[in-house]
């Protein structure tokens, strides 16, 4: 096979020079990771740890490297795209960080590989610690705020669907299901994004009901996930370990199975017979006392819970609920989510 660079008048140190930005862009990415652990979130281990990884990319950083650089007539220094010029929140710094050092990282290891393989094999394993560092960053942080949620709403399509959503989420409500079905996927990708433009307004989770395909292209915080839905592993595989997967439930071979998945959060339902899964029977009291007792992730009941409602569903053991009629037809959403939640606030205080 004739070798590319044959055809081309290459830089006799290419690449030299290839692996010298490379690392000099993942030291540069670590260090505006490190000082966020260090200074914003006084994380010691974690700034440790990417000290560590800086410091073992700084001794594969050979002299001949640094020697190879030429800077006034590197192409590079004048090639900025405009999304590189400006970082909307420290949200999209930190992400774009992250993913200089994962791309710098996999170029090293690959060039690596044609004169230093074991420079190749420890630049693969930094790179999949800067995998476990972003998910523990953003991972947590959604399960952090999903731990926190008590009240989940999930969307119909009712005349001025989107209002009562923004409403909703003013009175209090910190996770939204986009949930539609029958409906073109163009249609799909603008409403879905209009929900997580209003869910990031109020710093809320975005969650995608059964599309893992329109999760990923509006970057959701998750997807939920039914019974005869793709299977939590899959869905694992291609959302990667730092979104959330929610699994519905409606007994107790179900909630066993989800709790032996990467599921983040279950629902545990319906409660009540509801016409939004017609042909469904209730699961009842007993199923929310059976989830109380054995689920080990946050879990929602679901079906049928209203504010007249409510009452007996947390004397079962519920403490987070998922609604949609309830808020979607209300008059006025923001004042029905405030009442369901100053009584969620008042039961987990018992």
């Amino acid at each position: 096979m004739t070798d590319p660079a044959s055809n081309f008048n290459v830089h006799p140190r290419a690449i030299e020079r290839i692996l010298d930005a490379n690392l000099d862009r993942a030291r540069e990415g670590l260090r505006a990771i490190e000082d966020w652990f260090r200074f914003a979130l006084e994380d010691r281990d974690r700034a440790a740890i990417c000290k560590d990884l800086r410091q073992q990319l700084a001794q594969w950083h050979a002299d001949r490297y640094v020697a190879a650089r030429d800077t006034p007539r590197d192409p590079g220094t004048v090639l900025a795209h405009p999304a590189e010029m400006t970082r909307q929140d420290i949200t999209h710094l930190l992400r774009a960080n992250c993913s200089r050092v994962q791309e710098a990282l996999r170029t090293v290891e690959e060039y690596a590989k044609l004169e230093r393989p074991e420079m190749a094999a420890a630049c693969e394993q930094a790179r999949y610690r800067v995998y476990a560092l972003e998910s523990s960053l953003f991972g947590r942080k959604r399960r952090d705020r999903l731990q926190a949620a008590r009240l989940y709403l999930i969307t119909h399509p009712v005349p001025d669907w989107l209002a009562a959503v923004e409403a909703a989420l003013a009175g209090g409500v910190r996770v939204v299901q986009y949930r539609r079905k029958e409906c073109d996927y163009r249609q799909l990708l603008v409403e879905a994004r209009q929900v997580k433009a209003l869910c990031e307004r109020y710093e809320a989770l975005a969650i995608v009901n059964d599309r893992v395909d329109l999760a990923l292209d509006i970057d959701a915080d998750g997807v939920h996930l039914g019974q005869t839905d793709m299977e939590v592993a899959t869905a694992r595989r291609l959302l990667g370990p730092h979104k959330l997967i929610g699994q519905s439930t409606t007994n107790a071979d179900e909630l066993e199975a989800a709790l032996a998945t990467t599921a983040d959060y279950i629902g545990v339902g319906p409660v009540y017979a509801t016409p939004t899964k017609p042909g469904k029977a209730a699961a009842g009291f007993d199923y929310v006392r059976l989830a109380a007792a054995r689920a080990t992730v946050p879990w929602f009941a679901i079906g049928g819970i209203a504010p007249d409602t409510l009452a007996p569903t947390l004397a079962a053991g519920a403490t987070r609920v998922a609604v949609v009629r309830s808020l979607m037809s209300a008059l006025d959403p923001r004042e029905t989510a405030g009442r369901m939640l100053t009584a969620l606030d008042v039961a987990t205080r018992v």
